[in-house]
């Protein structure tokens, strides 16, 4: 309905355009009248294609507000005019259709200077009121957005107290920059083709050819829908990569965690090829001498150890066994060993192992190294914790 109301108004000033310009060239050509008409409704059609297009079901994720344009001229002359370079001003009235196409009435006020009747020596300006309807061509749309136009009007000339009425063509490229939603920068340059229906303003022609750069702003009325409102693109978050168990071992014991059973090994044990500890050495578990007695350092020991079985998850059964030098008897050294390995075995009992723990002696009998060396008699005397059972 705004629209039809508007297009109803439009109607009523093309055709008071016409009656007046008519009325000041009736002397002149009897059918200006007529052609201002044909040219009104040109116009006039245009605007339908946006009334048109408004009848289709509304698109939120387009703009389509309506908007006002004022803007300056500055306006060359082709040569033809016998006249000095102008200055005007205007204001546009327009639709946003949809992405790539506007629609605009315009109306404007320009002037030459400088002009010389060649024939008479008379000289005065040139004063072209008129308006056109522009259809504008976006290539796309964004904080800076280039347009062609094209545009189809009438105009009034006026120059030394003698008028002509007139049909213009324009065309030409421009941009608009937003500054905001509701405040545009707008410029183009246009070339404009002009003929006076044979009004004879100036001798030798009544065609012109001038061209014009336009500044000015384009303010959207309302607000710019939120789906048209240009945003930052989110940036998922980097996915994970998977990881890959084959390149991983997490207890360290040389087992991939993809065939590790026993994925929480106790540092420093022997192991099968499931990744489950076999036996380990408890270095620096040692005893007070000749004596079955814990040294401190074997206890601070012991405390890591025991920490370390009550966190594993294989509760198997283990046999901790005790170890001697060759030192002193056979027998001695196997009931030497037995006590040790009884010690250790309580200690970690104490602490709150769990696993079943089996004490055994085997006195001097499975040497680890050569016992007619100190060296090899301190490595001989050891605790081993050994895996036993499924």
């Amino acid at each position: 309905m705004q629209i039809q109301d508007e297009n109803k108004k439009q109607t009523a000033q093309m055709h008071e355009l016409s009656v007046k310009t008519d009325a000041g060239i009736a002397n002149k050509n009897g059918k200006v009248k007529t052609r201002l008409l044909a040219l009104a409704l040109s116009g006039m059609s245009i605007v339908s294609v946006a009334q048109a297009d408004d009848t289709q079901d509304y698109d939120s994720t387009v703009d389509k507000r309506w908007y006002i344009a004022p803007f300056g001229t500055f306006i060359k002359s082709g040569g033809d005019r016998a006249a000095k370079d102008g200055w005007g001003g205007g204001m546009g009235f327009g639709k946003m259709l949809n992405e790539h196409f506007n629609i605009e009435l315009r109306g404007f006020y320009q002037g030459f200077g400088g002009y010389s009747n060649p024939t008479t020596g008379q000289g005065g300006r040139w004063d072209l009121t008129g308006g056109s309807a522009d259809l504008q061509y976006y290539f796309f749309r964004d904080k800076f957005s280039p347009y062609a136009v094209v545009g189809l009007g009438g105009m009034n000339t006026s120059v030394l107290g003698d008028s002509g009425a007139s049909i213009t063509g324009e065309t030409g490229v421009g941009f608009t920059y937003e500054l905001h939603d509701n405040f545009l920068i707008r410029s183009d340059v246009r070339y404009r083709y002009n003929n006076n229906f044979n009004a004879h303003l100036l001798p030798g022609t009544d065609e012109y050819h001038d061209m014009t750069v336009n500044v000015g702003f384009v303010m959207p009325f309302g607000a710019k829908p939120r789906s048209a409102v240009k945003s930052e693109i989110p940036v998922a978050p980097p996915v994970a990569a998977v990881p890959d168990c084959s390149t991983q071992d997490s207890d360290g014991d040389g087992v991939n965690n993809c065939q590790d059973k026993c994925p929480d090994t106790m540092k420093g044990s022997k192991i099968d090829f499931n990744g489950c500890p076999m036996s380990i050495e408890l270095k620096g578990v040692n005893f007070e001498h000749n004596s079955a007695q814990l040294t401190e350092n074997a206890k601070t020991v012991l405390d890591g150890v025991a920490a370390n079985l009550i966190a594993t998850s294989d509760k198997k059964d283990i046999e901790v066994q005790g170890h001697t030098s060759s030192e002193g008897t056979s027998a001695y050294n196997m009931k030497l060993s037995q006590k040790r390995s009884q010690a250790v075995a309580k200690y970690l009992k104490s602490k709150g192992v769990t696993n079943k723990l089996y004490a055994k002696g085997y006195g001097e009998d499975f040497p680890v190294a050569d016992n007619s060396t100190e060296e090899g008699k301190a490595q001989n005397r050891r605790v081993e914790l050994i895996w036993i059972g499924d």
